[in-house]
């Protein structure tokens, strides 16, 4: 999430969907975080689900905490963990929404991104993590109900 202050207005196509902010958190600071956040951003908790599957976080025999939010600043996913993650997670900032994940994937290494974790099903979700040239991570994902 980003706060700055614009002296004209902006002048851009709406986004189709948007980005979802993730924030790694310890669990024993879950709730004030939703708790405050949500005062600050005036938030709606979409879902927060307390054994949410592993495999989101790259441990696929464990579960966590897993908190979405969506707000007038954007959606936020509150990712309350140990900190013991395996590479990419925890690097990843963003989460981005698209219409069709095996044809964005595809567009992303044509222009020299690679897909460092494969496609997954969970939570309504199908979800890949992607480095970009650079090396910014970021998840992709689109929604199974679609």
């Amino acid at each position: 999430m980003q706060l700055y202050w614009h002296r004209t207005p902006s002048n851009y196509a709406s986004l189709q969907t948007v980005p979802e902010n993730r924030v790694y958190i310890s669990p024993d600071r879950a709730d004030d975080f939703v708790h405050d956040f949500g005062a600050f951003a005036q938030a709606k908790v979409i879902s927060d689900d307390h054994k949410a599957p592993g495999i989101e976080i790259g441990r696929p025999n464990d579960v966590y905490r897993r908190a979405r939010m969506d707000s007038p600043f954007g959606k936020i996913a509150v990712l309350a963990t140990d900190g013991h993650l395996p590479y990419p997670y925890g690097r990843e900032i963003m989460g981005y929404e698209v219409d069709d994940l095996s044809n964005t994937l595809m567009k992303a290494k044509a222009a020299g991104a690679s897909v460092v974790i494969e496609p997954y099903s969970m939570a309504g979700r199908q979800a890949a993590m992607v480095r970009f040239p650079g090396g910014f991570v970021a998840e992709i994902h689109s929604d199974n109900d679609k």
